[in-house]
Formats: structure tokens, sequence, C-alpha cells
């Protein structure tokens, strides 16, 4: 399935996202930015320093319903100075949308309408693999690397944002 620009710019309005690059001006100097690893059960949660330099794994939550996990974001914002959320958003290996991308871009939907921040999404994929063999290679022991690997992979997901908005 090829898509044009055109077409996913209209996507991205439809789910009052914005693209990376309008985030970089929208975004003031010293703002942080939250990472999101959206799982149906667990929530994997990063966070950036003011710079915008390196993302850091802050939290794994249980994903119960949407309401709790908007108040969970509502708390950290808050208290973090958060200007925007990037959504890992879990594409096919041949690029396309399957249905937990769609799952990912309604839940977006609900938590701008709540929240009023900026949105927007990073192609996720093999995230929770690179953070799996990060963790290896770091000498980590098994247990930890799995009950890490969801704010693991929203930090790997962070990070990835921080150095295409820091080129």
């Amino acid at each position: 399935m090829i898509v044009n620009l055109r077409q996913i710019i209209i996507i991205f309005k439809n789910y009052n996202m914005v693209t990376i690059d309008e985030l970089k001006v929208l975004l003031d100097n010293k703002s942080r930015l939250l990472g999101i690893d959206m799982g149906s059960k667990r929530v994997g949660i990063s966070i950036c320093d003011e710079n915008r330099k390196i993302a850091t794994p802050y939290k794994t939550v249980h994903y119960t319903d949407i309401k709790n996990f908007i108040s969970i974001l509502k708390e950290i914002i808050l208290e973090n100075n958060i200007k925007g959320i990037i959504f890992g958003l879990p594409l096919n290996m041949d690029g396309t949308e399957g249905p937990s991308a769609q799952s990912v871009k309604d839940k977006i939907h609900l938590i701008y309408k709540e929240l009023k921040i900026h949105v927007t999404v990073w192609d996720e994929r093999l995230s929770t693999v690179a953070s799996f063999k990060l963790s290896s290679q770091l000498d980590v022991n098994v247990s930890k690397k799995v009950k890490n690997i969801d704010q693991n992979s929203a930090a790997f997901i962070l990070q990835g944002v921080l150095d295409y908005l820091n080129k």
C-alpha cells in the first residue's frame, strides 16, 4: 500500500496529531517530552531532559482503561513540565497499519481530547527487540529485562525522536 504525504497529513489532522517537524516548531526551549509504548496490558513511559537530549525510562503502568490512563498521564504531565507526547505506532513489518496501530491511534484521539497536549507518533517497529538486546549487552539479568522492557522500549522510541529533532 502506497500512501502519499498529503494522505498522512490528513490522517494526522483527523486524530489531532502533529508531525514531528511541526512539534519541533511548537516546543519552547526548556520543555520535556514523554515517550509511550502502548500495550494492551502494560504501558511503558519514558521522559526526556529539558534540553531534549536524553530519553530515560520512567515507569511501566498496568493499563486497565483509558480514563485511568489519562489520569496517570495528567499527573506525570503536571509534575514534569511535559509539552508533548510521542506514541510508538506499531506498524506491520511492511510499513502498513494493522489493528494494533488503529487501536493506538484511537487511544491517542481520546487522550488528546482530554489533555489538549501536542501528540505525535513514531514508528516503533522492533523497539522491544532492540531494548531487549541493549539490556543483554549491558549484562542485565533476564527478570529485570522482562520487568523493564516496556519502559525501556518507550525510551528507545523517545530517543529516536530526540535524535531526529536534534539533527
